[in-house]
């Protein structure tokens, strides 16, 4: 995580990672609202991604998305708190499939996304 620049960007702090699960947050700031002052989706979809990369690199191997869709369910403000948790659903041979909860402060849904994984023949 150390090395993902957008992420530490934004200020998403890692709360917990391992193997096939992964919890992330980011305080939502002034600059990440768009013009009707509410959260930017693009920022949602990156914190669920981040907790979904987290979730699916276990090993020395890296692991990418091959696709991922999201649901917006509630529009949040800037001075709110979201949480992302990520868990592995499947995994066969190289392909993986997680789901991943953003919510807010107070535990509403705010989005649901659905990453699809693929394990690289690279390594870090």
């Amino acid at each position: 995580m150390h090395l993902d620049r957008a992420s530490n960007l934004l200020g998403i702090v890692v709360e917990q990672a391992e193997p096939g699960y992964a919890v992330a947050s980011m305080r939502v700031r002034e600059d990440m609202t768009n013009g009707f002052d509410i959260t930017h989706g693009g920022l949602v979809f990156t914190l669920a991604d981040t907790a979904f990369a987290l979730a699916c690199n276990e090993d020395e191997r890296i692991t990418v998305a091959a696709g991922a869709d999201i649901a917006f369910l509630k529009s949040t403000v800037a001075g709110q708190t979201l949480t992302a948790t990520a868990v592995r659903r499947a995994l066969s041979g190289r392909n993986g499939l997680y789901d991943v909860s953003v919510v807010d402060e107070t535990g509403d849904q705010v989005a649901e996304f659905r990453g699809r994984s693929i394990t690289t023949n690279r390594s870090l």
